[in-house]
């Protein structure tokens, strides 16, 4: 392909795929802490969100959006021993208790409150600027922006202490230019932004619908844009914890308007395996028998009973197994599955 070479020669910001070229690719994920909504976001139930593009959380209040986040933050952390994370508070709700109950490194995260759009990009900007100037010898680096919904424009934060009632019409086009700025740079730093934001019912909706709030700019610009309900999961009367019911409203990655759900308890937080026993009923794996799971060696179980002991009934052959029943559930384009799966549950009973 040297032809293709010498007509862009010159030009810059080009190069061939076959050389690793294009670094809006998406180049590997972050784990969510939950694998059926890894499974949801990548197709993989060991994916997560892109490394290198915007993530966006959205729902109500209490349904998680924060929470799910500082699991992902936590994750990155971890997964990368020399990195770190700027993390833009709109709300002054995060505190370094919080991040140190939750296990996170402090030390690693830095905590930006901006006041306005203009602050957040034009600090957001600069610091992806500086970090490519750094090149690839560069630790990796994340940004959140937790939330959204509670940027004011400049212009509101004037109108606002001038005493005017007036609406900001102008507030969603600045929100589309950040974000297009934004998406650029942080596809080419190879730098993840995840943003939480809040929905509102649509008034006058015929079907009942929630909207995100901001304008269309973070619709374009996210590459997954993950929608939160719940529902209270309760043991009794007691009420333990929520269901929260996830749905793809926008992906780029794998089929849009998939639903799952995934559990957060009070006590033990994100439930990693919950979800995987209704994917592996879907196809097979597991059957479902009166009100009891039947598992492949005949045995006949309550779901409660294999998600309150995964590591018995989620083998590494169940597990190779729904691997491959999630891409064919989750991701676009899926051929010839069937003989993938039995490829690869062959290769699991050889090990």
């Amino acid at each position: 392909m040297s032809f293709l070479t010498d007509m862009v020669k010159g030009i810059d910001n080009t190069s061939l795929l076959s050389d690793g070229g294009n670094s809006s690719e998406f180049s590997g994920s972050i784990d969510t802490g939950s694998y059926i909504l890894n499974a949801a976001i990548s197709g993989s139930i060991y994916g997560g969100v892109p490394n290198n593009k915007i993530s966006a959380f959205a729902g109500e209040s209490a349904t998680g959006k924060t929470f799910f986040v500082l699991g992902v933050l936590k994750q990155f952390l971890a997964d990368n021993p020399t990195g770190g994370v700027i993390y833009f508070d709109t709300e002054a709700a995060v505190t370094r208790q919080m991040m140190d109950d939750r296990g996170i490194d402090t030390k690693r995260v830095v905590i930006s409150e901006p006041s306005s759009i203009e602050e957040f990009r034009t600090n957001a900007t600069r610091i992806l600027t500086t970090y490519i100037e750094q090149g690839k010898d560069a630790p990796p680096m994340m940004m959140v922006l937790d939330s959204l919904g509670m940027l004011s424009s400049a212009k509101e934060l004037a109108d606002t202490e001038s005493g005017s009632d007036k609406r900001d019409m102008t507030k969603s086009q600045l929100l589309r230019g950040t974000f297009r700025v934004l998406s650029l740079k942080l596809a080419k730093a190879n730098v993840p932004l995840l943003v939480t934001n809040h929905v509102y019912d649509v008034i006058g909706a015929y079907i009942p619908t929630k909207e995100i709030s901001g304008g269309s700019g973070l619709k374009y610009a996210a590459s997954s844009i993950v929608m939160l309900g719940k529902k209270k999961d309760r043991d009794g009367t007691d009420v333990v914890g929520n269901i929260i019911k996830v749905t793809m409203h926008k992906s780029r990655f794998t089929k849009e308007q998939k639903k799952v759900e995934v559990k957060l308890s009070y006590t033990s937080g994100l439930d990693r395996y919950y979800g995987l026993v209704d994917l592996a009923e879907k196809y097979g794996i597991f059957k479902k028998v009166a009100t009891r799971i039947e598992l492949p060696d005949g045995r006949k179980v309550y779901a409660k009973a294999i998600y309150s002991n995964p590591s018995e009934y989620f083998t590494d052959d169940i597990m190779a197994q729904i691997e491959v029943a999630a891409g064919k559930e989750f991701k676009y384009g899926q051929v010839g599955v069937d003989e993938v799966v039995e490829e690869e549950v062959s290769d699991a009973s050889e090990v």
